[in-house]
């Protein structure tokens, strides 16, 4: 851990947000990633007590930068590089539960591949003898 600066791309991989640093780099080029409100570039020092705005896949993260580290370690250790608000902590649980009630009903294709008997019966059904 460094109490140097370190780069917006290299601080959110070591935050283990996203998997690859080229993926941190994409996200925050692509617009996924503000700082204290503003659009930034990827070469971007980040300081202690920044306000980030993340949005990964269909979930959105607002954290406080607690400590910079520019090394990827373990999760544990990641967790503790920053805090996240309790409105994005509820905020995304909500949308979680939401997306869960929508695939709800949704229907999963079989456990298994049909059989023989199971193809003579599709086939029975479907009327293609």
């Amino acid at each position: 851990m460094t109490d140097e600066k370190v780069r917006i791309d290299k601080w959110l991989w070591a935050a283990r947000f996203f998997k690859t640093r080229s993926l941190a780099a994409a996200a925050v080029t692509g617009g996924h990633v503000h700082v204290n409100g503003a659009r930034v570039k990827a070469a971007r020092a980040v300081a202690i007590g920044d306000e980030l705005r993340i949005v990964r896949n269909e979930e959105e993260y607002v954290v406080i930068v607690q400590v910079l580290s520019d090394k990827r370690g373990p999760a544990t250790v990641a967790r503790t590089l920053y805090e996240e608000t309790e409105e994005s902590k509820t905020a995304r649980e909500t949308q979680g539960a939401e997306r869960r009630l929508i695939n709800l009903g949704r229907s999963f294709p079989p456990p298994k591949r049909p059989g023989k008997r199971d193809r003579r019966l599709i086939r029975k059904f479907t009327k293609k003898a």
